[in-house]
């Protein structure tokens, strides 16, 4: 079910232990979905990043694309604006952003 799942691009199952109980969840930031909502080539591909590794920082935005501390943060404020990412709640070193 697992393997399937994942073939179907849905998330991994979540199981209990107390009965069966399965959730699927659709990956709803697809490629297409993310290009409709505006978002450019760096964005779409932190996103991914954050699909991958689970979260992504600032310094790690700025490390993948070459650019300025200044420019990630914008970048990232509009993923968060756009309801795509959240923010860990911390600001500074440590602080991370995940997927809504």
């Amino acid at each position: 079910m697992i393997a399937q799942c994942k073939d179907q691009g849905f998330k991994t199952p979540v199981w209990h232990v107390s009965g069966f109980l399965s959730k699927i969840f659709k990956d709803r930031f697809t490629e297409n979905q993310l290009k409709k909502l505006g978002l450019n080539v760096r964005q779409i591909e932190a996103v991914e990043y954050v699909k991958k590794n689970g979260k992504i920082t600032n310094k790690e935005y700025q490390k993948l694309f070459q650019i300025s501390r200044e420019t990630a943060s914008r970048a990232l404020g509009e993923l968060t604006k756009k309801r795509i990412l959240k923010g860990s709640g911390s600001k500074g070193a440590g602080s991370y952003y995940e997927l809504m």
